[in-house]
């Protein structure tokens, strides 16, 4: 199924202790969070805000060994200082939680996830990043929707076919609050679109080649899914989620993982490997 769908729902595959134990963990990390004011980057899926955002931003390019934090639209004044409590105003915490955090490291890693990388007849899979996602309602100044993408824009390999997704819900996902949307099997089709590391010199560190297909609307089934599921998500599927409009949030850990065997990663992506961190094998 997941082959023809290019994306697998998995109902409880976490248990509640274990996403309650990463969303007390976060909370931990949000109250000791310290980020200077020229660090603080609003996160946009829309093209022209992210080149204008995260695009401009050492802070997000040089992120991928690290645990940074990304925020909300509209919580910050011009002067980057925040306007509401700032543990309302974080869109995600990324790129490095499973390699420098025991608790996301620990879940990254664990039996169930390396038994389902074999049974996926993953080889040398390697954790490239890893992201907490909150989709919360910063006192209503926001309603944030993702836009439609392929993870492969932002995650380019070759061969194509290479990047997998784990997304895990620590609370129930419903369409009122922002469950993933996919178009089913349309992870066949390759990629019209790449986010690369922009030129020297120019004004934004990352640019975008080509542009994104239209999409038919009809052709996206929601996908909601109860606490503890995990979806899996192939680099080439098209998915949204649309902006939370309920009371209540939705928080979600995910990471991706790519087949290093006979791939080669693109040395134009945003996220590179460091001598700090290379890409850790997920098989401990």
């Amino acid at each position: 199924q997941f082959h023809e769908d290019g994306f697998l729902v998995l109902e409880h595959f976490f248990t509640a202790e274990e996403c309650d134990g990463m969303r007390s963990q976060i909370q931990r990390i949000v109250a000791e969070m310290e980020v200077p004011p020229h660090c603080r980057t609003e996160f946009s899926t829309k093209e022209e805000e992210q080149l204008q955002a995260q695009g401009s931003s050492d802070y997000f390019l040089t992120s991928g060994d690290k645990i940074r934090f990304f925020f909300e639209k509209g919580v910050l004044d011009e002067r980057g200082n925040f306007l509401i409590p700032k543990e309302k105003s974080i869109s995600k915490i990324g790129h490095a939680l499973h390699a420098y955090d025991p608790v996301f490291k620990q879940i990254t890693h664990s039996s169930k996830v390396q038994e389902l990388g074999r049974k996926l007849g993953l080889e040398r899979p390697v954790v490239v990043q890893s992201m907490y996602i909150f989709k919360v309602q910063p006192e209503r100044l926001c309603l944030v929707a993702v836009t439609p993408h392929q993870d492969a824009t932002f995650l380019h390999t070759e061969p194509l076919g290479r990047i997998l997704g784990f997304w895990i819900a620590l609370e129930d996902a419903t369409q009122d609050n922002g469950c993933l949307w996919f178009i089913p099997g349309s992870h066949t089709s390759g990629i019209t679109r790449r986010m690369v590391r922009a030129a020297s010199g120019t004004s934004t560190c990352v640019e975008f080649v080509g542009s994104e297909r239209a999409y038919d609307d009809s052709l996206f089934i929601p996908l909601p899914i109860s606490k503890g599921g995990l979806i899996l998500i192939h680099g080439e599927v098209v998915h949204k989620s649309e902006q939370n409009s309920s009371e209540s949030s939705r928080h979600v850990f995910t990471f991706h993982v790519m087949e290093a065997k006979d791939t080669s990663w693109s040395k134009e992506n945003w996220l590179q490997p460091t001598p700090e961190l290379p890409f850790p094998s997920l098989y401990t």
